[in-house]
């Protein structure tokens, strides 16, 4: 049995220029698939839309923060199986790492660290680490890959349990 190190909350927030999957709407029906692990959630399905506002927030059990967090994003299909309209993925390693510390002594707004978009992530900007109101988040944007176009925008949070290991 892992041990569960904390709980990942992460804020589906929106889609940016997603790929046309429904060529005679114009459009298509997505949704997000995320996986840490053994675990998959989903985010419900936006119809007629490359450019879904979710604002949803999902959460994921913590039980090795040297996984990657992989994003898949579909197109709904009702009669067929759903498309694929693009993938990422990224470390939540330092996220995890920054987050076990304590920063209560920290003005709000802090910046703890940067991450800049390289060959080894899918960042399409610059993503903080930051500390406010109380709390370690990180607002991610994602260049998708296999597919033409399209972003997803994430907001991160660790939820600390009592009794975990940190």
């Amino acid at each position: 049995m892992e041990r569960l190190l904390g709980l990942l909350k992460v804020k589906v927030v929106s889609g940016v220029n997603l790929a046309i999957c429904d060529p005679l709407a114009h459009s298509s029906d997505p949704y997000v698939a995320i996986r840490l692990g053994q675990q998959k959630v989903k985010s419900g399905i936006k119809y007629k839309s490359t450019k879904p506002e979710w604002n949803e927030e999902l959460t994921l059990s913590i039980t090795n923060w040297t996984l990657p967090v992989k994003i898949d994003v579909f197109d709904h299909d009702t009669f067929t199986k759903d498309d694929s309209m693009g993938d990422a993925e990224f470390s939540i390693l330092n996220f995890v790492e920054i987050a076990k510390k304590d920063f209560s002594h920290v003005p709000d707004d802090t910046v703890m660290k940067t991450i800049h978009p390289d060959k080894g992530n899918c960042f399409s900007t610059e993503s903080h680490i930051t500390w406010k109101d109380g709390k370690v988040s990180q607002n991610i944007v994602l260049k998708l890959r296999n597919t033409d176009t399209g972003e997803i925008i994430l907001h991160l949070e660790r939820v600390n349990i009592p009794g975990t290991v940190q």
